[in-house]
């Protein structure tokens, strides 16, 4: 077996990506999300986690943070067999992420798109261990919200439910704003859909679409367009011809339109073992071999990052190197003898400016389970018997004096400079053409013709003959038809005709970009890394125009936001302007595209510089 695959799993670091967060020293990318980028990293005594990252523009928003925090202590508590615990996180530095264990198996998603639908019984050991999973985040006061194939992953002892509850600090931020509600459409249930209204029951029949999808490998629902499949959650009933009959009484009442009439998730449980014709055991067996297949490749792990943390690039204050006294009770068993001890750091934000980073292999601040040294390792170096500390000796640099100075005379200084300059410019006017030339017509200092002799400057003060209080001409534009753009790919509105090209779009890349979220969500969303995008209405003409006037700025929106037909503005920073007309999605699953049309302005508007 070759190592392609894994090294399509584990990605390398971008240029864009952090070496170290939190202490944690990231190994390499393993994806990203509709609320983050996840890495791979390494506790200190080696064990593999996942590391999320969150969106700068969550992390913006002082709503999402206070929800994030709730959610986050609400996630700690669960510690089930079928779930990935929350290892650690900080949801109040400037940059929140929350770290959970690294779960070595593809998602429900991955292996059907991969490898079809899955056998009677490993559809029976998921649906068990989902409800098992589910108990446990219910005990913990915690709705899902978001449960879907994307987010099961499926581990060789059984699945595991990961992202429960985090789906909820995004309610109130970006997805509100749009009018999109949190979860997959493809996996709402009626009552979220329409309502917006979540229970415990509402996870109950996501359980059963999961169970569905794992049998006949396309959701109960069908596929299209997020407004259609949404309607036919509300209104319709599903298609379950091609489920397995053994399955249809557990997948029938968990996909109940009533939320009262779904059964409980011990009974789910009592139903699957009724179902099974054999007793139900969880093993290295419970995948077919191709799919298990997948898990061995997700063990070959990068080697950890033996590179030290990056050391603080502004130069520390004096009392940063000044031995100083320790609080009682927190003296850092990593801190350098001579050194001062940093303000003990906490889950929740950093500690002191200035701290001395710790030696390879230590998180910057303890994580759970490692508050404490171990028994036996000394606190702080103890020194031989009879030895005192000497007081610390510093010596100032020697200054030689210096000798009084003299007071200098700014004023005769400044005007002299002045008039020094006045003259020096009246020579340069001298020697200048006197402007009689036809090609100098504009150069005139008075902005007259000398052929016409007519003396006069401008009423409104302005210089005849510049660029002044001119408005730029519209540029003329150029259309495109069927730009067919590839998940992962991004478009340039400066190339004629515009070419999509593979591209860094992990945090987006471009004048304009698709991207699909399969690891948090499976959401298509396109959007700019190098302007603004303005989704018009269905009343707005696209236009050179609207797209000048509208200031309703994103720099992303959803495929569920769109229909066929749809326009949108594209605004770059180099200055040019473009209206997409969206004609739709197409690719089978793991490879997708959308395609555009696009009518360009280039140079439409003055470049921003960059930063």
């Amino acid at each position: 077996m070759t190592s392609t695959p894994s090294a399509n799993l584990f990605k390398p670091l971008g240029e864009g990506d952090p070496a170290v967060v939190g202490g944690y020293r990231l190994a390499a990318v393993l994806g990203t999300g509709g609320m983050g980028k996840v890495y791979l990293t390494y506790t200190p005594g080696g064990r593999p986690i996942a590391l999320k990252v969150i969106r700068p523009e969550f992390s913006e928003d002082p709503e999402f943070r206070r929800r994030f925090q709730r959610e986050v202590q609400a996630a700690q508590r669960v510690q089930g067999l079928y779930t990935a615990p929350v290892i650690d996180s900080d949801t109040e530095g400037s940059q929140p992420w929350l770290a959970t264990a690294y779960v070595p198996g593809p998602s429900l998603a991955h292996a059907v798109a991969q490898h079809g639908a899955l056998p009677l019984r490993s559809v029976l050991l998921l649906s068990v261990g989902v409800a098992e999973a589910l108990h446990v985040i219910h005990g913990a006061g915690i709705v899902h919200r978001d449960l879907k194939p994307a987010n099961v992953l499926l581990a060789s002892d059984g699945p595991r439910v990961i992202d429960f509850g985090i789906a909820r600090a995004a309610d109130t931020t970006a997805l509100t704003g749009t009018g999109v509600s949190v979860g997959t459409p493809a996996f709402m249930a009626p009552e979220q859909a329409s309502a917006g209204t979540v229970s415990p029951a509402t996870d109950i029949f996501a359980l059963g679409q999961i169970a569905a999808f794992a049998a006949i490998g396309s959701p109960a629902y069908g596929e299209g367009s997020s407004h259609a499949v949404l309607y036919r959650i509300v209104h319709e009933d599903p298609d379950l011809s091609r489920v397995p009959a053994e399955l249809l009484p557990l997948v029938t009442r968990c996909l109940t339109r009533d939320p009262a009439g779904r059964p409980s998730l011990t009974e789910i449980i009592e139903l699957c073992h009724e179902i099974s014709p054999v007793a139900l055991r969880q093993g290295e067996d419970w995948l077919p071999q191709a799919v298990a297949g997948s898990i061995t490749e997700r063990l070959k792990l990068p080697e950890p990052a033996k590179t030290p943390p990056p050391q603080p690039s502004v130069a520390p204050t004096p009392t940063q190197f000044s031995p100083q006294p320790p609080a009682p009770g927190t003296v850092n068993p990593y801190a350098p003898t001579g050194f001062a001890t940093p303000a003990a750091p906490t889950h929740n934000g950093p500690g002191a400016p200035g701290p001395v980073p710790p030696p390879p292999g230590y998180p910057a601040h303890p994580t759970q389970g490692h508050h404490t040294p171990p028994p036996g390792y000394p606190m702080q170096p103890t020194p031989p018997p009879g030895y005192h500390t000497p007081p610390p000796v510093v010596h100032a640099p020697y200054v030689p004096p210096q000798p009084p100075r003299r007071k200098q005379r700014t004023g005769l200084i400044v005007a002299a400079s002045v008039v020094g300059a006045i003259v020096v410019l009246g020579v340069i006017g001298s020697l200048l053409p006197d402007g009689s030339g036809k090609d100098d017509e504009s150069k005139s200092p008075s902005g007259s013709s000398s052929a016409s002799g007519a003396g006069g400057g401008s009423d409104n003060g302005e210089t005849p003959g510049t660029d002044a209080g001119k408005k730029r001409p519209d540029p003329k534009s150029a259309s495109y038809k069927g730009i067919d753009v590839t998940e992962s790919y991004q478009v340039m509105l400066a190339d004629n005709p515009p070419r999509p090209a593979e591209g860094d779009v992990s945090y987006g890349g471009g004048d304009l970009y698709y991207y699909v979220d399969s690891l948090f969500g499976e959401d298509n969303y396109i959007g700019t890394d190098n302007g603004k995008f303005i989704l018009l209405n269905n009343a707005q003409k696209g236009s050179l125009e609207t797209c000048r006037a509208e200031t309703r700025f994103t720099e992303r929106i959803t495929l569920d936001q769109l229909s066929d037909g749809s326009e949108f503005c594209v605004l770059s920073d180099a200055g040019h302007i473009a209206v997409a007309t969206y004609q739709g999605k197409g690719g089978a699953e793991g490879s997708t595209y959308v395609t555009f049309d696009l009518t360009v302005w280039r140079n439409a508007e003055e470049a921003k510089p960059e930063d």
